[in-house]
């Protein structure tokens, strides 16, 4: 296919650029719609972004630019040799922002995908998990009235390498938390960066 139109070379916005018209700033900004739009961190699909964007920061994988909103999979973390590791997060929370009857079942998606390139617009031809390694985020407090997905004490972290989830689970789209837990135990953000390390050199346990 021939590209007539690249891609797009995001740049990092600072908040203060502001909306024009007929060549002029108006009086709202990028930070009005950033408010506007993302305040309610409980939601399903912002707490999504914001989960990546933590486990990023526990994994020193630089945030100076922009989310890679198309690439196959959510981080890739620097290692010895430029040898990067692939990241997938996935989140799920007890707590939602709608009013509930009771609290959410966890689940997480581990749905293996045909990976997209953002530069050719053209799909891969093998179905499979893309990243090496899986985060699986919960926001694990249960107290609707406290709940602060930014404290980063009420999240709970597993780390299973995609060698595990291939071997045990095959095509399987989703997996519940007690899935999770047959092959592991939850830790800290202080914990994450060690846990990712060791799933890469010990896959299989």
């Amino acid at each position: 296919m021939e590209i007539t139109l690249p891609a797009l070379d995001i740049e990092r916005k600072s908040g203060e650029e502001c909306f024009r018209k007929d060549g002029s700033d108006l009086d709202f900004d990028l930070l009005d719609f950033w408010q506007w739009s993302m305040s309610d961190l409980v939601n399903n699909a912002t707490r999504g972004v914001l989960a990546e964007y933590i486990v990023a920061r526990a994994l020193d994988v630089p945030v100076d630019k922009t989310r890679d909103f198309w690439a196959p999979y959510d981080l890739a973390v620097p290692g010895p040799d430029k040898v990067k590791t692939k990241v997938e997060v996935k989140s799920s929370s007890y707590v939602q922002s709608w009013g509930q009857s009771g609290f959410s079942s966890i689940s997480f998606d581990i749905s293996p995908s045909y990976a997209w390139d953002y530069e050719t617009g053209e799909f891969d031809d093998e179905y499979k998990r893309q990243a090496d390694v899986y985060v699986f985020a919960l926001l694990a407090h249960k107290d609707k009235l406290t709940i602060s997905p930014m404290n980063l004490d009420q999240w709970k972290f597993y780390v299973l390498s995609t060698a595990v989830l291939d071997e045990h689970l095959g095509d399987q789209k989703r997996i519940a938390l007690g899935g999770v837990e047959k092959y592991a135990s939850p830790i800290s953000f202080k914990e994450l960066k060690v846990a990712v390390s060791q799933a890469i050199t010990t896959p299989l346990g």
